[in-house]
C-alpha cells in the first residue's frame, strides 16, 4: 500500500483530546493535525518522536494534515487505523495471510451488515459461501508481544461476541490483527488494560473464530505486509 503522495516529517508536540495532535514541521511551523486513532497510542505517541504526516489535497477537510506513522525507539508505527481493513485485504490478495477454509476465488466487500444489522469489517465470498472478517489495528508492543486493546473497547468486544454468534451459527468468520509496526513475534490480548476483551476473545476461539494476524513493514513510502504472527490465547 503505497501513500498517494510523499509523506513529511515532523516532531510530535502532544496528543490531545484523542484526535488531535501539535506537530511541528522541518521548518519550525506547528500544524494541528488528525489523528486516526482512538486508543491510547501506549508506546507510540512520546511527545518529541520523530512523526510522518499526510497532506489532504484540496481545502475540504477542516484539518488538513493527518498523523499516519510515529517513530518509538527507532521503530515505525503506522498508526492510521483507516488503512487496517486494506492492509488486511492486501495480506489475503498476496498470500501472505491465509484464513483457514478460505477458498480460491474469492472477492471482498468493506463494511457489510450481518443479519442482526451489525456491521463488520470485511465479508468475502469464496464458492463456499460468505467469510466475515474484523479486522483490528494494533500499534502497541511490549516484550515482543503486540497487545491489543491499548485502552477499554467494550466496541472491540461486542465484534468478537458477534464473530463467535456467527461461528455457532456455522457461518465462517475471523479477527485480523494488522501489527503496523515490525518488532513483535506475536499478537496477544492485553488482559491487564481490558479483561473483558481477553475474556470474549477466548469465547470466540472457543466458538470456532479464526485468529490471524500479520506484520506491516512501515516506512515513509509505503505500508508493505510482510509476514504472518501467531495469536497466543
Amino acid at each position: 500500500m503505497r501513500y498517494p503522495s510523499p509523506l513529511l516529517p515532523g516532531r510530535l508536540r502532544r496528543r490531545y483530546q484523542r484526535f488531535l495532535a501539535d506537530v511541528e514541521l522541518a521548518g519550525g511551523e506547528v500544524v494541528v493535525a488528525h489523528v486516526p486513532n482512538s486508543g491510547s497510542m501506549a508506546g507510540c505517541s512520546s511527545p518529541g518522536s520523530l512523526c510522518w504526516l499526510s497532506r489532504a489535497a484540496g481545502a475540504h477537510r477542516r484539518l488538513a494534515w493527518t498523523l499516519e506513522q510515529v517513530v518509538e525507539g527507532g521503530v515505525p508505527v503506522g498508526v492510521n487505523t483507516s488503512r487496517a481493513n486494506g492492509l488486511a485485504l492486501e495480506a489475503l490478495w498476496d498470500g501472505v495471510l491465509t484464513l483457514p477454509g478460505l477458498e480460491t476465488p474469492w472477492t471482498a466487500q468493506r463494511e457489510v451488515r450481518t443479519a442482526d444489522r451489525s456491521r463488520l469489517d470485511l465479508r468475502l465470498e469464496d464458492p463456499r459461501g460468505h467469510y466475515w472478517v474484523e479486522v483490528k489495528n494494533v500499534t502497541w508492543v511490549e516484550g515482543g508481544v503486540a497487545l491489543f486493546p491499548d485502552a477499554r473497547t467494550a466496541r472491540g468486544a461486542r465484534h468478537l461476541e458477534e464473530l463467535a454468534q456467527l461461528a455457532r451459527g456455522g457461518q465462517r468468520a475471523a479477527l485480523v490483527y494488522v501489527v503496523q509496526r515490525a518488532d513483535a513475534a506475536a499478537v496477544a490480548a492485553a488482559a491487564q488494560v481490558d479483561p473483558s476483551y481477553a475474556a470474549a476473545l477466548d469465547r470466540a476461539a472457543a466458538a470456532g473464530v479464526a485468529l490471524a494476524a500479520v506484520e506491516v513493514a512501515v516506512n515513509p513510502e509505503e505500508l508493505t505486509p510482510a509476514r504472518p504472527l501467531p495469536v497466543s490465547l
